[in-house]
């Protein structure tokens, strides 16, 4: 009698309905073991490869993430993704030379070296502004700057991990610092936002720059401050008014309501053809205060209007180079 066999005898108390069942189960498995045993030559090259498991749970993985990419290789610790950037380059290069038709003006004014703090008008509900302009400099200096995002932007579902693969980070002043230390060039828009949900009434009036924030990390980091004006992002997605009773409902702090949105579903979210115009100033140094004038509030405070006067003065040459909303005026193209 075999093991198994010697498995199967009745025990004290055993049901004879069990050991029947049990019974018939071994017998169940031999018949079956000698079938695979004998089985033809030809059946057995059709059987399933070993690794068919590793092979079946390798595409259970793949069907689980469909639609989504891995992690690049090339990923920095900021969470730039190169390959990701390449594959959009495309779309960002029709956006800026046929959708949007970008004049960039004074950008030749840049110093050789940086890394710089880009500051301009917060202009547009999403971050069309900060692309623009991040793609005008790559252009111009072979480096992509790296662009701050709103809270409130950066929390929407599956907006923070895009927006980090193309260079977008948290606006927060630790992130600005340690990019900065790091070598990168930073831009921010210290309107918030404020700036970026002006009505169309409002449009192109700097609001406040908060507590000076911008022009104290310039200070402490020793880096120049290059002020942009830019033109067309407001109305890309111009705002006539602003609900609030539904933004509650899904934790924002507002639903814009534009001429397209929301009377045209998901069309609407696209942004209309403006004429832009992106002006960059003079860069401007703090290099001769010293890193202890970042603690004298009045003086932060009156560099941060004059730097706000700056970028308004920027923002209006813009508005008188295009003849539309919908063009630049003769002999600035």
């Amino acid at each position: 009698m075999s093991v198994g066999d010697s498995q199967l005898r009745p025990l004290a108390g055993d049901d004879p309905a069990r050991v029947a069942a049990r019974v018939a189960l071994a017998e169940l498995r031999r018949e079956i073991r000698g079938r695979f045993a004998r089985a033809p030559v030809a059946a057995r090259r059709t059987a399933l490869p070993e690794d068919w498991e590793r092979r079946f749970e390798s595409l259970r993985e793949r069907l689980g993430t469909l639609g989504m990419r891995e992690r690049s290789g090339a990923v920095d610790e900021f969470g730039m993704d190169a390959e990701s950037l390449s594959a959009l380059r495309p779309l960002l290069d029709f956006l800026f030379d046929r959708y949007w038709r970008v004049a960039v003006g004074g950008i030749e004014a840049l110093p050789e070296r940086g890394p710089f703090l880009f500051v301009a008008n917060a202009a547009g509900i999403l971050p069309y502004d900060a692309l623009m302009i991040a793609h005008a400099v790559e252009r111009a200096r072979g480096e992509r700057p790296r662009f701050a995002v709103a809270d409130w932007l950066i929390t929407l579902p599956f907006v923070s991990p895009r927006l980090a693969r193309l260079g977008g980070v948290r606006a927060c002043p630790e992130n600005a610092l340690r990019l900065l230390a790091a070598g990168h060039s930073v831009a921010v828009f210290p309107e918030g936002a404020k700036g970026a949900a002006k009505t169309y009434r409002d449009r192109y009036r700097l609001a406040r720059f908060g507590r000076g924030g911008v022009v104290r990390l310039a200070i402490e980091r020793g880096v120049p401050v290059v002020p942009i004006g830019v033109v067309g992002a407001e109305e890309a997605h111009p705002i006539l008014f602003k609900a609030s009773a539904p933004a509650r409902a899904f934790g924002l702090p507002f639903v814009p309501v534009t001429p397209t949105f929301p009377w045209l579903g998901p069309l609407g979210a696209l942004p209309l053809p403006a004429q832009w115009v992106l002006r960059f100033g003079e860069p401007i140094s703090y290099a001769d205060l010293g890193r202890d004038a970042a603690r004298d509030a009045l003086l932060v405070s009156r560099l941060t209007e004059e730097l706000r006067a700056r970028i308004q003065s920027l923002v209006d040459a813009g508005l008188r180079a295009r003849e539309s909303v919908w063009s630049l005026a003769p002999g600035n193209s």
